[in-house]
């Protein structure tokens, strides 16, 4: 075992150099998808045994893998009464009103009755219509065909209603899953693709991983030539807390320059930026311009898109990410895929509770 500080030192999750404890040079552990982790010193080269640099890089691989524990994200359960905490209650019959069914609780402390709604206080509708005019709406329906598949539920409201929700909690959810670390990969691609707001044509620039497809950030741009996509690859960082081994993009300039300035480094393993793509073979940005036909495939029915910062595009970029399961991941989300999981029957409602309950936290401190 290698016990000089030092001794090993990690390129990526698949790649290590391992110093000799007898010469100054290092050796190379890779792990091959074929014999496991192969290493360049003459005992395995030659003997094929599994020497004392593959115990020590195993030890350090599966170390890291125990670091990396999934985000479980439950649903909120009442256990506590809100005036004196006590955690003594009762169910207390149901409160009835036009937007649906709520439960009341009493506490056998201090006799107090209440109910709790978290997310979705003071809403005129309950948390199963808004959530369902979520979920229909970027699956693919228009805000106005959205209102009137609530009418089926028995829930009246208006387009502008439904878009009103869409934005509210929008807002609310982007700021609790930006804080999120996912799991991301090595590698990381942008692209960029053409919508109309209010008429006038626009670029929407995305940077997604290239493995679980995470939708890691975005941004809107007047120009595609002249845009400093710098800020886009700045948010990726954040949201992620890394920066990628290989980013693969077209040639555009704008994503030369911000690579240069964000992610490109003289310290080890230094950063790739692959701008050779093609529409096909090896070299290609399939898994982009499959996420851009998503994009496409609702921008019709995406009449909302009047402003730049609207909340349609988070708000889609979140149901992609942790509602939307994927054939290329067996059914998984991308946050799934990330050790990010949404548990509940409803994951809207999931997400909004911890979102609200975050919120109030960071408010209070």
């Amino acid at each position: 075992m290698q016990k000089k500080t030092g001794q090993i030192k990690r390129i990526d999750d698949y790649n290590y150099k391992v110093k000799s404890q007898s010469k100054d040079i290092p050796y190379n552990v890779i792990l091959t998808t074929t014999i496991g982790w192969k290493c360049t010193c003459p005992d395995h080269e030659t003997r094929g045994v599994k020497c004392k640099h593959i115990f020590a890089v195993e030890f350090s691989f599966n170390l890291r893998q125990e670091v990396k524990k999934s985000v479980v994200i439950e649903p909120i359960v009442i256990s506590d009464c809100p005036i004196c905490n006590s955690t003594n209650l009762k169910k207390f019959g149901i409160r009835h009103n036009k937007s649906g069914d709520i439960q009341r609780f009493v506490c056998s402390d201090c006799n107090k009755t209440f109910s709790i709604n978290i997310g979705f206080e003071r809403m005129k509708h309950n948390p199963q219509a808004v959530t369902t005019a979520m979920q229909l709406y970027f699956s693919g329906k228009s805000l106005r065909n959205t209102k009137n598949s609530l009418k089926l539920l028995g829930v009246h409201v208006s387009h502008q209603t439904v878009l009103n929700w869409i934005g509210k909690y929008t807002q609310l959810m982007k700021k609790y899953v930006d804080k999120l670390k996912p799991q991301v990969s090595d590698t990381w691609r942008a692209d960029e693709v053409f919508i109309k707001f209010s008429g006038n044509m626009k670029y929407l620039f995305a940077l997604m991983d290239d493995e679980p497809k995470y939708w890691i950030a975005q941004e809107v741009a007047d120009t595609k030539d002249m845009h400093d996509a710098r800020h886009l690859f700045h948010a990726g960082k954040e949201v992620t807390g890394k920066r990628p081994n290989t980013l693969i993009t077209d040639g555009l300039p704008a994503y030369h320059n911000a690579f240069n300035k964000e992610f490109y480094t003289k310290s080890r393993p230094q950063s790739k930026h692959i701008n050779a793509i093609k529409l096909d073979g090896d070299m290609n940005n399939n898994t982009m311009e499959r996420a851009n036909g998503e994009v496409r495939d609702r921008e019709k029915v995406m009449r909302g898109l009047k402003v730049t910062d609207t909340s349609i595009l988070p708000g889609y970029q979140i149901f992609h990410n942790f509602m939307r399961p994927h054939q290329s991941l067996k059914g998984k989300t991308p946050a799934e895929a990330c050790g990010i999981t949404v548990e509940g029957e409803n994951k809207w409602i999931t997400l909004i509770q911890n979102a609200s309950e975050h919120n109030k936290n960071n408010c209070v401190q």
